[in-house]
């Protein structure tokens, strides 16, 4: 899709960088880093959301001219916001507590151009089969899913294995919804 203003992606994610490519999209991207530390009044079902803005505040808008997209996705399960590990272990101890259960993964999108601000969030159910140690360890050891929130990547390997159904948007767990945005940024064409 064509738009009338230069897009900026805020995310150094390849899989969202390849969403868009993908979605028609001709963008840069620009990365500010932040402190992704969620403050306690925040519930989970606003996490994602809350990162998003964040990012996007953290990022100058150089000219009006500009749309700037940030993103951000979390695994919630049992109320407790699963990140991205910092270690092999934690990455270990989230599938476990993933295995045999379903949670909830919700990515905030949060669109600005000049005045004009949009935040949203998608939230999909995903169903994970009964994992063995054996095959947690494998995948994490084979794919080092440490950049991943919830330690895992629905398009990898243990997507393949051991997830039973989803409830929602595929792309949504990859870490954007690409349909939701490409309607929204419909209005920039």
């Amino acid at each position: 899709m064509k738009l009338k203003y230069p897009l900026v992606l805020a995310s150094g994610s390849p899989r969202r960088q390849q969403l868009m490519k993908e979605a028609g999209f001709d963008f840069v991207v620009r990365v500010e880093p932040i402190n992704e530390f969620i403050p306690s009044q925040i519930t989970a079902n606003e996490a994602a959301l809350y990162l998003a803005r964040l990012k996007s505040q953290a990022l100058e808008q150089n000219s009006e001219n500009e749309i700037i997209l940030t993103a951000d996705t979390v695994v919630i399960q049992e109320d407790r916001v699963l990140g991205k590990p910092g270690n092999r272990q934690e990455a270990i101890d989230m599938l476990e507590h993933l295995s045999g259960s379903t949670h909830e993964v919700i990515t905030g999108v949060y669109i600005r151009h000049g005045n004009y601000k949009k935040g949203f969030s998608v939230k999909t159910r995903v169903d994970f089969a009964i994992l063995e140690r054996p095959e947690i360890e494998y995948y994490v050891d084979t794919y080092a899913p440490f950049d991943k929130a919830g330690a895992y990547g629905i398009q990898e390997w243990i997507g393949q294995v051991g997830i039973r159904k989803i409830d929602g948007s595929y792309y949504n767990v990859v870490g954007l919804p690409v349909h939701e945005i490409y309607e929204e940024l419909k209005r920039f064409a």
